[in-house]
């Protein structure tokens, strides 16, 4: 048996279980309906804001590692500046700080679009190395040859380093996406009502901590898996 389908196997087997034993335990825990689609909503909330801050830190990602590649020394190194801040604060600070600086200067703006911005800054700030260096992986040789053909500078970044690029770096690419995913639990700090408050809400009204986590958990799993999946048969097939 291929050791792939035997490990898919044993993975649904344990997902089964797993599901099987949530709701037993869910029958015999004093949840009701509504408890669970008080979670459910969370779930959604984290999926929204996953999904928000995957897409603008990615495209604001592409445009700082274009331009990390193609401009000068100076402008280079205030890009690389403020990139390195983000990346080097942990996101917790930068959550808290950010919210506090919009209530002192008295924005009206919603926790989601707090943990939004900052959840897109940091996940740029992590996609413009991996766009850097996927630019720089294309080979200069292929890029003259791609000129010498006449095309336009951003037909040979459309149709040469792109492609190219996106082989060498979508692993990395997809182990950020996954890690938003889980970091979006940070922004419940400033009282997103994503899944971990809605859980931890639940655990101080039912006292069910223990089922609880157990059960994000296996939400988390069920998000971020598939991913994985899905992102390894593409890469498969980007190697071909």
């Amino acid at each position: 048996m291929n050791k792939r389908i035997l490990k898919y196997i044993i993975y649904s087997l344990i997902i089964a279980y797993a599901v099987y034993k949530t709701i037993i335990s869910i029958q015999a825990s004093t949840l009701t309906y509504y408890d669970l689609q008080f979670l459910l909503e969370g779930l959604e909330r984290t999926v929204y804001i996953s999904l928000v801050s995957i897409l603008f830190g990615t495209v604001f990602g592409i445009v700082f590692g274009w331009l990390k590649v193609n401009v000068g020394f100076v402008s280079n190194l205030f890009i690389s500046g403020f990139l390195d801040i983000l990346r080097s604060v942990p996101l917790i600070i930068q959550l808290i700080l950010f919210y506090a600086f919009m209530g002192i200067l008295e924005i009206d703006i919603s926790v989601f679009w707090v943990g939004a911005i900052i959840l897109s800054a940091y996940t740029s700030a992590f996609v413009t190395e991996v766009v850097r260096a996927g630019i720089e992986a294309v080979p200069e040789t292929t890029r003259r040859a791609a000129r010498s053909l006449g095309m336009t500078y951003w037909q040979d970044y459309i149709y040469i380093v792109f492609p190219i690029g996106l082989r060498a770096v979508f692993p990395a690419w997809i182990s950020i996406v996954l890690s938003v995913i889980k970091d979006s639990a940070l922004v419940s700090v400033i009282g997103y009502l994503e899944l971990l408050k809605t859980t931890e809400e639940l655990i101080a009204k039912t006292q069910e901590a223990l089922l609880l986590l157990l059960g994000i958990g296996l939400f988390y799993f069920i998000i971020s898996y598939p991913i994985s999946l899905y992102a390894a048969h593409l890469e498969r097939k980007l190697k071909v």
